[in-house]
């Protein structure tokens, strides 16, 4: 019983670790979809009514969701004077 007990405290202490650094991943990867997915928005903004929008302006008109304005992992985006959007770098 100590054995089983032995080994299975070992996976978990090799798995805990694995499984927070892809996590981080994961969460960086959802931030570039969400990124590509809120440009489409704006493209299609910029299709329908001829201006480029601003995220109060895709919330708006319904282009996004009221509580879409940042990425998964909390990271907030921007949409510059071009419409191109990206990721607010903290610091």
């Amino acid at each position: 019983m100590m054995v089983v007990l032995l080994i299975i405290s070992v996976l978990i202490l090799i798995a805990i670790p694995n499984v927070t650094k892809h996590s981080a991943t994961i969460d960086d990867k959802g931030c570039e979809a969400f990124v590509k997915m809120v440009q489409g928005q704006v493209e299609a903004y910029r299709i329908d009514l001829k201006a480029v929008p601003s995220l109060s302006d895709l919330t708006d008109n319904d282009y996004l969701y009221e509580g879409e304005t940042t990425c998964p992992n909390g990271t907030e985006i921007n949409i510059d004077a071009a419409g191109l959007v990206t990721e607010v770098v903290p610091g």
